[in-house]
C-alpha cells in the first residue's frame, strides 16, 4: 500500500486534523468517542491530581520558608516536566486503554465517508493490543535517550527541538496505525508509509501533540486524531 505524493503537505495534514475536529459533532460517531473522552479524562484528571499534590509536598519538604518567592518558578517548570512526561506515559496509556475504540472508531470513520462498499475491516483486539504494544516500546525505546539529553550540558539546548520532532513522528505512527491496521498494514509497513510521506506525517503529527499539550483540549484531540488520519488515509491510498 502507498499513499499519494500529493499527500506529503503541510497544507493537507492542516485540513485533515481540522477535519477530524469537525466531524467529533457527527452523530454517526458520537457513541464510539464516549469511552475513549472518559479514558483520557480519567487519565488527565488522576495525572494532574497526584501530580500538584506531589509538587506541593515536595516544595514544602524541601523549600525553606525564606525562598517560597521561588513558587512562581517552580510551578510552570512542573508544567513543563508534566507535559515531557505524561507525553509518553498517560498519552501512551491511555492510547494503550483505547485502542480496541479507535479502532471502531476508524472504521466507522472509514464508513461514513465511503459507504458501505468499502467499508474497513476491523482487526482482531488481540492483534491491534499487540501492535500497539510493539509501537509504544518502539516510541519508548528512543525517547529515553532523548530525554537523557536534557540533563546533559551544551547538548541539552538542542533537546527541545529533537524532542518536538520526535514527539510528532510518534504522534504520526500512533494515529495512522489505526487506519492502516484496518487495510491490514502492520507496523513496519506502517512506518515505512509515514516515512515515504515525512512532512506531511511530521505535520499531523506536530498538530496532534500540540493539541495534546492544551488543558481540556486534549481529551478530544485524541478520537479527532483518529478521524483525521482515517480521511488521510483514505483519500489518498493508491
Amino acid at each position: 500500500m502507498i499513499l499519494a505524493k500529493k499527500s506529503n503537505n503541510p497544507v493537507l495534514a492542516l485540513g485533515y486534523f481540522i477535519q477530524g475536529l469537525r466531524l467529533l459533532l457527527s452523530p454517526a460517531l458520537r457513541r464510539f468517542l464516549i469511552i475513549p473522552i472518559i479514558i483520557n479524562l480519567m487519565l488527565y484528571g488522576v495525572a494532574l491530581t497526584l501530580g500538584y499534590y506531589f509538587m506541593n509536598d515536595l516544595i514544602s519538604r524541601f523549600i525553606p520558608s525564606w525562598l517560597q518567592w521561588l513558587d512562581w518558578l517552580l510551578w510552570p517548570l512542573f508544567f513543563i516536566c508534566f507535559f515531557i512526561a505524561g507525553f509518553f506515559t498517560f498519552t501512551m496509556m491511555a492510547n494503550l486503554l483505547a485502542a480496541p475504540f479507535y479502532g471502531k472508531l476508524a472504521a466507522k470513520t472509514r464508513l461514513l465517508i465511503a459507504g458501505h462498499d468499502s467499508l474497513a475491516e476491523e482487526q482482531p483486539l488481540a492483534k491491534v493490543m499487540a501492535a500497539e504494544f510493539k509501537r509504544f516500546f518502539y516510541l519508548a525505546s528512543r525517547a529515553v535517550p532523548l530525554l537523557i539529553l536534557f540533563i546533559i550540558p551544551g547538548v541539552n539546548v538542542t533537546a527541545p527541538f529533537l524532542w518536538a520532532l520526535f514527539g510528532a513522528w510518534g504522534m504520526a505512527l500512533e494515529y495512522f496505525a489505526y487506519p492502516l491496521e484496518n487495510e491490514g498494514v502492520l507496523f513496519e509497513e506502517q512506518k515505512k508509509i509515514a516515512s515515504s510521506i515525512r512532512l506531511g506525517a511530521l505535520s499531523f503529527g506536530g498538530l496532534t501533540m500540540l493539541g495534546l499539550s492544551l488543558p481540556l483540549l486534549n481529551i478530544v484531540v485524541a478520537p479527532a486524531a483518529v478521524i483525521g488520519a482515517t480521511i488521510y488515509v483514505h483519500e489518498n491510498k493508491e
